[in-house]
Order: structure tokens, then sequence, then C-alpha cells
């Protein structure tokens, strides 16, 4: 079976994520979206309420060979852990790549057996991430298009609160 781990915060999860996730879900017969359980970075949302926003933009999208899971330490010890080949990464700009390179390199140190699957972004979401969401949010501006609708209230309520 052809299993892609797709690691990140999703913090929240955004149309980009969601491009990168149907493209990579038509290619593989099974992904796995990976949420990062990270000490050192103290995300706006919950690991469960993150979670839920991937069930329900994979439900709301119709993506059966899509689940949520989560994770600490070393990637290539997760992807290992859930039978995976393949590590799913977006890019979206020349800096994307630098980084994504440095971290590849290592996680082909640590697992040769393992593969980086890079998905180019589409040019409508080349801008776009979670802090750009969060930021956009927090001062009012309209999220729509940037978010999937099945999780667009719970992030304007949430980022919202002052």
């Amino acid at each position: 079976m052809n299993i892609g781990v797709y690691p990140g915060s999703f913090d929240p999860l955004t149309q980009g994520h969601m491009d990168i996730l149907r493209r990579s879900a038509a290619l593989m017969d099974r992904v796995i979206v990976a949420v990062l359980v990270n000490s050192e970075k103290r995300p706006h949302f919950t690991l469960a309420e993150r979670l839920a926003f991937i069930d329900a933009a994979v439900a709301e999208a119709g993506l059966p060979n899509v689940v949520s899971g989560s994770f600490d330490g070393l990637l290539v010890e997760y992807v290992r852990s859930v039978g995976a080949r393949h590590i799913i990464r977006g890019l979206r700009a020349v800096t994307d790549f630098e980084y994504e390179f440095q971290i590849s390199s290592m996680n082909h140190r640590l697992a040769p057996d393992i593969d980086t699957v890079y998905f180019m972004a589409e040019p409508e979401h080349s801008y776009l991430s979670s802090s750009v969401v969060r930021e956009v949010c927090s001062l009012g501006g309209s999220i729509e298009d940037l978010v999937p609708e099945v999780n667009r209230r719970m992030i304007i309520e949430r980022l919202t609160k002052r």
C-alpha cells in the first residue's frame, strides 16, 4: 500500500493545505495528515481542534483515503510507525525550498528508505499560510476562501476574541 504522511502544525488548516491534500490523495492509497505536537510552539488551536478541523474538511471534500493523526518526536519515526514510505510537503516560494531541502536532507540521512514528495502551491495559494490567516482574521479581515468553509466560523470566533 502506498501511504504518505503530510506533516505540519495546521494551526489552522488552510485552503492551501487542502489543495496539497487533494492532489496527494489522488496519487496515494492513503494519506495521513499528521499534526506535530511540539512543546516549543504555542499553537492557537488545541490538538483536538486541529484534528477536528482536518476531519471535517476532509469529509466535506470527499477524500475517503485521508485520515488525521498526531505525533511528537522525529517525523521519520512516525512515518515508519504507520507503515508509510512518503513524506508529503508543499512548496510556495524559493524560501520554502531552502528550508525544505535542509529538512529533507536530514530526513534522508535518518531514513534513506523514506522519500519526500513535493507539490508546488497553486498560484492562488502561494501567499497563504496559517500565520497569514490568523493575522488577517484577528484584525477583522475576511478569511473567506482562505480556510475550508466547514471550519471558518470556529476560526473566526476563536481569533476575534479579545
